[in-house]
C-alpha cells in the first residue's frame, strides 16, 4: 500500500461524514442523537446497528462489528485500508499525493492493469459471441439448463468460438502482443501452431474477484471434447486457491450464512432461484485460503456438495477446515438428487429452503459417516464405534455442557446410555489429557471472569468521556490512562487523553486509525459505544458516572498494591498520591 501521512488520512476521514457514507448502503433512521438500521453484516429483524455522528463511528450491538468510515468500507466492500482511503478520497474530491514507485513496481502494476484489461476484453467478446449466430449452440445449452437471459447477463456468460485462434486474432487486433497474451492464460504460444486459444468451442463462465473484476474463466466444452471443464491457469492476477466463484455477488447477501457448492452451474442455479449467498471453489478442493476468505463474510456455511461418495469425501475434508476458523458448518441433504442444480429443477426453491432449515449439524454428520465403517450388529464393532465417538466428543468440545448436549443426541440416535457415553468421554479425556480441569465441572457452566465487570466500567467511562468532554476536567489529575487496566481500554485511554491535552477537537474515530486489524477496530468501537441500561433521571446518571470513576480508581490502586515492592519508594509515593486522588473523587460532585 502507498504511504499516506496521518494528516492526509484525517483529511479524507473528516470530509466523509459517516452517516452519509453508510446511509448510501444501509437505510438509517434517526433516534435521538444517533442513527439506527439493520446491520449489513448479519441478518436481523430488529435494528441494532448504530451510527453516531458525534463520534463518527458505527457499532452493531448484535454482531459487535464497529469502527469508523474506513473500517466500514473495509468490512462491507472487502477493501484494504488503502483501497478504502482511495475510494473515500475520490468521493470527497481529495487529491491524494502521487506515490513514487520503483521502476520494477511500476512495471508490475502496469502489467496487472493490462492483464485485467485483456480479461475484461475477452469477457465482453465471449458475451457478444453467445448472443450471435455463432454462439447458438452454447446459448441453447444454457437455455437447456433452464437459465434465463437475465441470469446469463448477470453472470456474464459467454461462448468461445469453434475456431481455435479466434480470440487470439481478436486480441491481437486490439493491440496486445504475444508475450502479454501468453501471460494472460487465455492464449498459448508455441513454435508449431503459433498463437492459439486456451478456450475454444466452450460455454464460458467469467470468474470475478470480490471487486467484480474478471480475473479468469471456466469453460465447458460443447460436444464430446476433453476435458469437459477447463479453467484458466494461474496468472499474476488469478490464484485459484484465493478466490471463490460468485463471491462478488454473494458477499452482499442479507442472509447470515453462505451456501458452499462444488460447481459453477450449481451456484448459478441457486442464485437464479433466489439463493444469492451461494459460492463455489474453483475446480479444486476447498483450500485454507478460500476458508479464510469466507470467514471475512460469514460465520456459518451450509455445504451443498454432491450427494455421491466424492461429495461426501469433500465435505469430510472441508468441515475441520471451516471449524478451525470459527465457521459453524451444516450439511444440506439433496438426496435423491445429485446436486443443487438438479434438486432445484426437480423440487423447486421452496423445498430447497426446507432442506437448508433441516441441514445436518457437521459433527453429527461426521459421526453418521463414521458409523458406516462399523458393523453395528456386531458387539465388538459397536463398542469400537462408541470408543471412537467418545474420543471425538472429548477433543471436539471444550465446554462440558455442549459436550453433554451432543452426547445426549448421539445416545438417542445410536441406542446407548447417555451417562455411559459421558463416562467413557471423561475417562478418555482425562487419561489422554484432552480435557481441561474446569471443563469437568459438574454443571458445565464457565465461571465469569472477575475482571469482566471492571472492563465494562472502564469502557463506560471512556464512552462517557467521548460524549461529555467536560467530564475530563473533573477527573484530570485524578485519573490517568494508567488507571485503565484492561489492555485495549488502556490504549484507547492513552489516545483519548492525548486528544484532550492537545486542545484540538475530540474525535474518537481518529483513534481507530491507529489500529490496522479490523477485529481491534471493532473492539475500540465497542469501547466507545458502551452503554448502561437507560437510567430514570439526571441524578441517577450522575450517580452512575461517579460510582464508575471511583470503582476504576479503587481497582487501579488494588492492582498497583499487589505488584508493589516495599523497597520501591517512588511507587509508594505514587500510591499515597493515588489514595489522595481517590478521596477527592469520593467528595467530588458530578454534574452533567
Amino acid at each position: 500500500m502507498p504511504y499516506y501521512s496521518d494528516d492526509i488520512i484525517e483529511e479524507v476521514r473528516s470530509k466523509n461524514d459517516i452517516v452519509d457514507v453508510i446511509g448510501s448502503y444501509v437505510k438509517l433512521e434517526k433516534k435521538g442523537s444517533n442513527y439506527f438500521g439493520c446491520c449489513p453484516f448479519h441478518a436481523e429483524k430488529t435494528p441494532s446497528f448504530s451510527v453516531t455522528p458525534s463520534k463518527q463511528m458505527f457499532y452493531c450491538f448484535g454482531c459487535h462489528k464497529g469502527g469508523n468510515v474506513f473500517t466500514f468500507l473495509q468490512e462491507y466492500e472487502n477493501y484494504s485500508f488503502g483501497e478504502a482511503l482511495e475510494a473515500l478520497a475520490d468521493r470527497a474530491g481529495v487529491n491524494l499525493p502521487k506515490q513514487e514507485l520503483t521502476p520494477e513496481k511500476k512495471r508490475e502494476a502496469d502489467k496487472r492493469e493490462l492483464l485485467l484489461a485483456i480479461n475484461k476484453e475477452a469477457a465482453k467478446y465471449f458475451y457478444t459471441l453467445l448472443r450471435s449466430e455463432r454462439g447458438k449452440r452454447a446459448y441453447d445449452y444454457f437455455k437447456g439448463r433452464e437459465l434465463s437471459d437475465e441470469t446469463m447477463q448477470r453472470f456474464g456468460l459467454g461462448y468461445s468460438d469453434q475456431y481455435s485462434d479466434d480470440l487470439y486474432k481478436y486480441l491481437r487486433k486490439r493491440g496486445y502482443d504475444d508475450m502479454l497474451l501468453k501471460e494472460s492464460g487465455l492464449v498459448v504460444i508455441d513454435e508449431v501452431r503459433g498463437g492459439h486459444d486456451k478456450f475454444w468451442n466452450r460455454a464460458m463462465f467469467p470468474i470475478m474477484d470480490v471487486r467484480g473484476r474478471v480475473i479468469a474463466f471456466g469453460g465447458r466444452v460443447m460436444g464430446d471434447g476433453n476435458p469437459k471443464y477447463l479453467n484458466s491457469p494461474e496468472t499474476k492476477i488469478f490464484n485459484k486457491r484465493r478466490n471463490l466463484f460468485a463471491l462478488y455477488f454473494a458477499k452482499n447477501t442479507k442472509k447470515n450464512y453462505m451456501l458452499l457448492c462444488e460447481g459453477y452451474m450449481d451456484v448459478i442455479s441457486l442464485h437464479q432461484a433466489g439463493f444469492d449467498n451461494a459460492v463455489a471453489s474453483l475446480g479444486t478442493a476447498l483450500t485454507e485460503e478460500q476458508v479464510q476468505l469466507l470467514s471475512r463474510y460469514t460465520k456459518e456455511v451450509c455445504l451443498t456438495y454432491d450427494s455421491d461418495g466424492a461429495g461426501v469425501d469433500a465435505a469430510i475434508r472441508a468441515i475441520p477446515m471451516l471449524n478451525k476458523v470459527g465457521i459453524k458448518t451444516k450439511i444440506v441433504n439433496m438426496q435423491p438428487m445429485k446436486d443443487p442444480d438438479e434438486f432445484i429443477k426437480a423440487y423447486g426453491a421452496e423445498e430447497y429452503e426446507k432442506r437448508i432449515r433441516d441441514a445436518e449439524n457437521s459433527f453429527l454428520f461426521l459421526i453418521r459417516i463414521l458409523s458406516r465403517q462399523y458393523d453395528m450388529s456386531d458387539p465388538t464393532d459397536k463398542s469400537s464405534f462408541f470408543h471412537e465417538t467418545a474420543k471425538r466428543l472429548a477433543v471436539s468440545f471444550e465446554d462440558t455442557l455442549e459436550r453433554r448436549i451432543y452426547a445426549r443426541e448421539l445416545a438417542k440416535n445410536y441406542d446407548v446410555s447417555e451417562d455411559e457415553l459421558m463416562q467413557m468421554v471423561n475417562r478418555l479425556g482425562e487419561s489422554a489429557g484432552l480435557m481441561r480441569e474446569n471443563d469437568r465441572a459438574k454443571d458445565g457452566r464457565s465461571r465469569p471472569k472477575k475482571e469482566d465487570g471492571m472492563k465494562k466500567s472502564q469502557m463506560l467511562l471512556l464512552s462517557w468521556l467521548a460524549e461529555r468532554h467536560e467530564l475530563y476536567l473533573s477527573i484530570k489529575g485524578k485519573i490517568g490512562a494508567d488507571d485503565f487496566t484492561d489492555p485495549m481500554c488502556h490504549r484507547a485511554a492513552q489516545m483519548l487523553f492525548e486528544q484532550f491535552e492537545s486542545g484540538n477537537d475530540i474525535v474518537p474515530a481518529r483513534i481507530i486509525d491507529a489500529f490496522t486489524d479490523t477485529e481491534e477496530q471493532s473492539q475500540i468501537a465497542g469501547i466507545f459505544n458502551a452503554a448502561i441500561h437507560k437510567v430514570e433521571s439526571k441524578e441517577d446518571m450522575e450517580k452512575a458516572i461517579k460510582e464508575t470513576i471511583i470503582r476504576i480508581k479503587q481497582n487501579s490502586i488494588e492492582q498497583t498494591s499487589k505488584n508493589l515492592s516495599p523497597s520501591d519508594i517512588e511507587g509508594l509515593m505514587k500510591m499515597i498520591e493515588d489514595k489522595k486522588a481517590l478521596e477527592h473523587l469520593e467528595k467530588m460532585k458530578i454534574e452533567i
